[in-house]
């Protein structure tokens, strides 16, 4: 399962890149970067006593579409759809996910600040994880994310962002997996 998992998040990286000039249009921008693995055991990073943030042990994916020119995405503030993946190459947890992002400028200056929701599908443990693995409790997981970004030029961009993956008590475990990764993404 984690190699199946670890070649459709390769396949997902390359694919974009294969098919840009026909489909560039479609394509908004495509990331990759790494990640440290199980920075926080909670969702929102508020006590700093319990970060445990070692070095990068996964990689990390997503691309990003234009968004659609339907009038209900204009309404919730044109977020634009995405599909990325974590994968650890230690053999701990990998998620693939999907979802909207909403990207606000900084005033006038090349950072922006972005969130992301969506669904995320795991490899991990859903009851009986033998430590330092996770209890996820359900296969798909509510995914969200908080980006921190700077627009290096016209095409190129580096974000900093802290993912989580949790199934909000909809199942018997919920442990939850929050990671901590830096992208450098190119625009089309």
């Amino acid at each position: 399962m984690r190699h199946s998992i670890a070649l459709a998040c390769l396949g997902l990286v390359l694919a974009p890149a294969a098919l840009a000039q026909d489909l560039g249009s479609a394509f908004d921008e495509v990331r990759i970067g790494v990640a440290a693995h199980d920075v926080y055991g909670g969702f929102l990073p508020v006590n700093s006593s319990q970060w445990t943030i070692e070095a990068p042990e996964d990689v990390a994916f997503e691309v990003l579409f234009r968004s659609p020119d339907i009038e209900a995405f204009q309404w919730i503030g044109a977020p634009r759809p995405n599909i990325g993946g974590t994968v650890s190459t230690t053999g701990r947890e990998s998620l693939l996910h999907a979802g909207l992002t909403w990207q606000v400028p900084v005033f006038e200056t090349p950072l922006y600040l972005e969130a992301t929701f969506g669904a995320a599908i795991h490899n991990g443990a859903l009851t009986g994880a033998t430590d330092p693995g996770r209890n996820l409790g359900c296969r798909v997981n509510f995914y969200e994310a908080l980006g921190v970004g700077a627009n290096l030029s016209d095409e190129w961009t580096l974000t900093v962002s802290y993912e989580h993956t949790s199934n909000a008590n909809l199942c018997e475990e919920n442990d939850g997996l929050s990671n901590l990764g830096v992208k450098l993404g190119y625009k089309f």
